[in-house]
């Protein structure tokens, strides 16, 4: 092998016929590795020079104090939530915490997810981008023994805990909502149905429909791509403008019911006696826009809470975690934009 490169552990792996994870182990002193393997392992490793990261710390130890967050926008009301939630919860085990953002973009992730693990934090919380369905990236923490919590967008290519909030009861209760308040003829602006909340969120919605004997129609269903107020803003258009407009509109999230809500009012509709507006994510400018929106609460500080609990027990535990999805409940929260006058 030559040795113009830092060696990795998957390179170890493979020069000695085992696992990544097996190698990570035996570095660490696992009683559950037997002895001949970790002293083979710990003598290629000498031999071959090896750190495990590129602070160089002591490879018996290898930990930083570190841990990686990848949040698609550091901005966006929940995410910052979620990322004080993560940061807080950090400081009180003694880590901190490096944040970084994807652009909900795959590239952008991937950029992301390789300069945390180059740096050495010990371990990843993730929210994943609509555009991620490989996740060779995320693997490769695995393989070099770092343990990765995924929160609210999440994919299954990676076996790890995962932290989401209930997005189909969420939308049920939303549109059920509603319903109550008179409304009928109910149109979704969703995420992409290949993304796991965006999925919930619709189901969730069809459901409260057909169990209301309501009519569900595919074209009161638009699908954003990249969840953004002008999206909003031009499927409301859309919808409006049809021969059988909707009277109520629930949003994937409230920065798209923001762009909805301003569209009906540039063309003279009331709202919410002629239009009801519900949206996801109880963002802070729900309270302040007229009228104030519907929305449900995702408990965003809670679930960065969570998701790092759970990480830094991992962490302390040298263990990668179950394949389990912990589901936090949501809260609906009823203003002015559901309710007719």
């Amino acid at each position: 092998m030559s040795e113009k490169r830092k060696i990795t552990l998957k390179d170890i792996a493979h020069a000695l016929n085992i696992s990544p994870s097996t190698a990570s182990r035996a570095l660490n002193g696992y009683h559950s590795i037997s002895d001949e393997t970790i002293r083979q392992v710990k003598d290629y490793a000498e031999k071959h020079n090896y750190v495990p990261n590129a602070l160089a710390v002591n490879f018996r130890k290898n930990r930083t104090s570190l841990i990686g967050l990848v949040v698609p926008h550091i901005v966006h009301h929940f995410f910052s939530t979620t990322i004080s939630g993560v940061i807080e919860t950090a400081k009180k085990h003694g880590y901190h915490v490096l944040v970084s953002q994807s652009g909900d973009v795959k590239n952008g992730e991937v950029f992301a997810c390789k300069t945390l693990l180059g740096i050495g934090v010990d371990g990843l919380i993730i929210s994943v981008s609509n555009e991620t369905i490989e996740a060779d990236h995320l693997q490769d923490f695995l393989d070099e023994g770092k343990p990765i919590v995924q929160f609210d967008k999440i994919t299954d290519q990676i076996i790890s805990p995962k932290v989401v909030v209930d997005d189909f009861n969420g939308a049920y209760q939303a549109v059920k909502n509603l319903i109550e308040n008179g409304y009928r003829k109910i149109a979704h602006l969703s995420g992409r149905m290949e993304v796991k909340n965006a999925q919930g969120r619709f189901q969730g919605y069809k459901k409260a429909i057909e169990d209301h004997g309501l009519e569900f129609r595919e074209e009161w269903v638009k699908g954003c791509w990249d969840i953004l107020e002008q999206e909003g803003f031009d499927f409301t258009k859309e919808l409006m403008e049809s021969p059988n407009p909707p009277d109520a509109i629930f949003c994937i999230t409230d920065l798209v019911a923001l762009g909805s809500m301003k569209y009906l009012q540039s063309a003279g509709y009331d709202l919410p006696s002629q239009v009801g507006l519900m949206g996801f994510s109880n963002w802070m400018l729900s309270e302040y826009i007229t009228p104030n929106l519907s929305s449900v609460h995702q408990h965003g500080f809670e679930m960065g809470e969570k998701a790092t609990e759970i990480l830094i027990d991992l962490i302390k535990k040298h263990e990668f975690g179950a394949d389990e999805l912990i589901e936090l409940k949501t809260e609906l929260i009823v203003r002015q934009s559901s309710q007719k006058r």
